[in-house]
């Protein structure tokens, strides 16, 4: 049975019903509420050999990427978190690397290894990096905003936490629950999404690493303590 506080899946589809599934087996009461719907760019892949490297910091590129993937298999992926990783390896790529926190943090590693030149498949909208390295930001996908439901709308009258997988869907989340922050907790996936949602919430904390386990084992923490 479920117990402790809601818990708002806020991440487009599919990776929303596969973390309210995951956090439901762990006796949560989680509920859908994607804030954003991902969609496929139009795009043309370039000459594998002009890049040593492909950087996926998204399992949406390799999810989205549709058949402009195989003219790249053959660079080695450096994919932002294990689900990410997986969603490579479900389209064909190698993946030689899973960066455990952020894509910097990523890229410095690559850098170390002598993959200078890389092409990032990434959402039209992004972060910049600071690197020495040549990075090519290849846009094959868009996440844009959606009507909340009528289930997040009930859902932040009353006390809950609000899971955020990127700085967007913080600052969303935060502009959309305005005054209801006083009652919430946000559950973000890095310190850049704690910065971008603001201040104004009951409490604020950031996953260890960016990945559902992590996330979903700190949700368990917060929506405990929030029934205490």
């Amino acid at each position: 049975m479920s117990s402790g506080l809601p818990l708002l899946v806020t991440r487009p589809e599919p990776g929303c019903a596969a973390t309210v599934a995951r956090a439901r087996a762990l006796g949560l009461d989680a509920r859908p509420v994607p804030l954003f719907a991902a969609r496929a760019l139009d795009w043309a892949a370039p000459d594998a050999r002009d890049h040593d490297a492909l950087l996926l910091t998204s399992a949406q590129a390799a999810r989205l990427g549709g058949s402009g993937l195989a003219a790249l298999a053959v660079l080695p992926v450096y994919a932002v978190g294990e689900a990410t990783a997986a969603a490579a390896r479900d389209a064909g790529f190698g993946v030689a690397a899973v960066g455990a926190r952020d894509a910097q943090a990523l890229l410095d590693g690559m850098a170390s290894s002598g993959k200078r030149r890389i092409l990032w498949l990434c959402g039209r909208d992004r972060s910049a990096f600071a690197t020495g390295l040549t990075v090519t930001a290849l846009p094959v996908y868009t996440v844009d905003p959606v009507e909340p439901t009528a289930l997040w709308r009930d859902s932040v009258a009353a006390p809950a936490v609000v899971l955020a997988h990127s700085a967007r869907i913080a600052a969303r989340a935060a502009d959309l629950a305005g005054a209801s922050r006083k009652h919430l907790t946000l559950l973000a996936i890095s310190a850049a999404a704690i910065d971008a949602a603001g201040d104004g919430w009951a409490e604020k904390a950031a996953s260890p690493r960016p990945d559902d386990a992590a996330m979903l084992a700190e949700a368990v923490r917060l929506c405990h303590k929030g029934r205490q």
